[in-house]
């Protein structure tokens, strides 16, 4: 584990999103990519030249990962689950994978990403955090197009990541009232979560969980949203450092970088956030002595278990 607890993150983009989420490498295309949900915007922003691309959608992007087919990704919006098009040349597409049965109306997708064998997984929410009601609930597409409930009780459901071997399942409850996160026992082979148990009471820590992102070592970070931090714990829910971002809210954080030894981190901006200050950019963190993994493609190796891990390209 690291020796020097006082790491900085430093500007990347000053992009003022409303909510700036799900930031995802594109190892292939040494790109990062990320959402704006309430702009409901699509972004790339490509390393070797520092271009930005930018792509709208018709419904507010919540969550997105890589598919196999180059330009293409799977996002959870409002109504369900999408495959996006990225390669077109007027727009982007956008097409219906999946139909979510909410239980209220005003709900829609919130966090989410692939496992190892590639399913997508991701919560629903309602967007009335104030209503405090534990409608959220935790869906899988599979490979046939099923969109399968796998779990419900949430508020606001956060934080999902998976261990290196894929075998446990990290999830949150970010709502004020909540603020913990779990460990489930995750069957790689059929991608149904169990015996959940506690992982870290985020009461006892500065913020509330959000976005997170698994490093090699096996150690779970998460944002600490209203706290302008980013929490490393080890697998065994000790925290080990933390990571000041000069926001208040920041979201979700992802690695990347040609080693996959930087971290992305995107963030919020409120409606009343002073014109000089940074909220809503997209910060980066280099680690030499951390590293990530790639984020699996959708539908990878589906209902395969292997500890294989499959770069987009």
């Amino acid at each position: 584990m690291s020796t020097n607890p006082i790491r900085i993150a430093e500007l990347l983009l000053d992009m003022r999103n409303q909510t700036g989420e799900s930031p995802v490498w594109h190892a292939g295309e040494q790109s990062l990519y990320w959402v704006d949900i309430p702009a409901k915007k699509l972004f790339a922003y490509r390393m070797a030249d520092q271009s930005l691309q930018q792509w709208d959608a018709p419904q507010m992007l919540a969550c997105i990962s890589p598919a196999k087919a180059a330009g293409q990704w799977v996002a959870g919006a409002e109504t369900g689950m999408f495959m996006l098009d990225t390669t077109l040349k007027d727009g982007m597409g956008f097409k219906p994978l999946a139909t979510v049965d909410h239980a209220l109306a005003g709900m829609r997708f919130n966090d989410g990403r692939c496992d190892r064998q590639g399913r997508f997984l991701a919560g629903t929410m309602l967007m009335d955090m104030g209503a405090a009601v534990t409608v959220g609930g935790i869906y899988q597409l599979d490979e046939t197009g099923s969109l399968l409930k796998l779990l419900s009780g949430f508020i606001t459901p956060n934080g999902m990541a998976f261990s290196p071997d894929g075998a446990t399942m990290y999830l949150s409850d970010s709502h004020p009232s909540v603020r913990k996160v779990w460990c489930y026992d995750y069957d790689t082979a059929s991608g149904k979560p169990h015996n959940p148990r506690p992982f870290i009471d985020m009461a006892e820590f500065a913020g509330r969980p959000d976005g997170a992102a698994m490093d090699t070592d096996g150690c779970y970070w998460i944002c600490g949203i209203d706290e302008g931090l980013i929490h490393r714990y080890t697998p065994a829910g000790k925290l080990d450092f933390s990571v000041s971002v000069p926001v208040p809210k920041p979201t979700m954080c992802a690695f990347g970088g040609s080693d996959l030894r930087t971290l992305y981190i995107t963030s919020i901006r409120p409606g009343n956030a002073p014109q000089d200050r940074l909220d809503g950019a997209v910060f980066a963190i280099h680690l030499s002595d951390v590293q990530g993994y790639p984020e699996p493609a959708f539908l990878n190796n589906p209902f395969i278990s292997t500890n294989e891990e499959t770069p987009c390209a």
